[in-house]
C-alpha cells in the first residue's frame, strides 16, 4: 500500500464528499445570504479537493488526474468519514454536521502545517484560511439554533443525537497514519482528539445543548465501508463522466 496516497486520498475524499453534499443546499437556503455562504462553503470544500486528490494523482504516478480520482472509482473505493456523507434532513442537521467536522478539520490543519511533506503543508496552509471561517460560521449556528426558540433547540438537538455517534471515526488511526509519523510525514496528533473535544463541548454548552449518549457508529469509511447514502451521492456526483466518459467544460 502507498501509504501517502491513502491518507491525502483520504483528506480529498472527505473535502469532496462533503462539498457535494452542502451543494445540495444550493437556491434552498432557509434565507438568500445563507443560501449564498453554505454555496461558497461547498466551492471551498471542493476546490479543497480538487488540490488534495491532484497531489494523490501524482503520489500514485498511475497517469490519472484528480478528475479521474473524483469520478472514476466505485463506492469501496472512497475514504471519507462517514460523518460527511450524512444527508443534509434539514438546516440544522447540515449546520451540525459541519460544525462537528469544521472544528475537527480546522485543528489538523493548524497541525498538517508541521507536515515533513511541503505539499501537505502547503495545502493545508492554504485550506486553514478557509476553514476558519467554516467553523466560525457554523459554531454561530450551532449556538444560535440550540440557545433559540424552542423548536430550533428540538431540531439542532436532535442533529446532534443523529450525528454524535459517527464522530468516533474522525480519529481513527491504523497503518498508514503510524507509517506516515514514522516518516516525519505527519506531526504528533496525540492532542488531536482532546482539542477537539474541549472546543466541541464549549460550544455545545453555550448552545444549551446535551450529549446524551455515547454511542458509535463504527463501520469505517477509511477504509471503504460506507452507508447506503454514499452510492446515492456517487450516483449524482458522477452522472457526467459515467454518461460522457472524458468529457471536459
Amino acid at each position: 500500500m502507498n501509504h501517502l496516497f491513502e491518507y491525502v486520498l483520504r483528506l480529498g475524499d472527505d473535502s469532496l464528499i462533503l462539498g457535494h453534499r452542502l451543494s445540495e443546499w444550493c437556491g434552498h437556503g432557509p434565507v438568500l445570504e445563507e443560501d449564498i455562504a453554505m454555496t461558497n462553503i461547498a466551492l471551498d470544500l471542493v476546490g479543497q479537493a480538487n488540490s488534495l486528490l491532484e497531489y494523490a494523482a501524482n503520489v500514485e504516478g498511475k497517469g490519472k488526474t484528480a478528475d479521474d480520482l473524483a469520478f472514476l472509482r466505485i463506492d469501496k473505493e472512497y475514504r471519507n468519514l462517514i460523518l460527511v456523507e450524512q444527508p443534509n434532513v434539514d438546516f440544522g442537521h447540515t449546520m451540525m454536521r459541519q460544525f462537528l467536522f469544521d472544528a475537527y478539520r480546522k485543528i489538523l490543519f493548524e497541525k498538517l502545517l508541521e507536515s515533513g511533506d511541503e505539499q501537505i503543508a502547503a495545502i493545508a496552509a492554504k485550506s486553514l484560511k478557509e476553514t476558519k471561517y467554516h467553523l466560525k460560521h457554523s459554531s454561530e449556528w450551532v449556538i444560535r439554533l440550540g440557545d433559540g426558540t424552542e423548536e430550533s433547540h428540538r431540531r439542532i438537538q436532535n442533529a446532534l443525537d443523529t450525528l454524535w455517534r459517527y464522530t468516533e471515526e474522525l480519529f481513527y488511526s491504523d497503518e498508514v497514519d503510524e507509517s506516515l509519523r514514522a516518516s516525519g510525514v505527519l506531526p504528533d496528533l496525540s492532542s488531536l482528539k482532546q482539542e477537539w473535544t474541549n472546543y466541541v463541548h464549549a460550544v455545545l454548552n453555550e448552545a444549551t445543548l446535551e450529549i446524551k449518549e455515547e454511542t458509535w457508529y463504527f463501520q469505517n469509511g477509511r477504509q471503504g465501508y460506507h452507508s447506503e447514502h454514499l452510492g446515492y451521492i456517487l450516483a449524482e456526483l458522477q452522472f457526467m463522466q459515467r454518461a460522457y466518459p472524458g468529457m471536459e467544460w
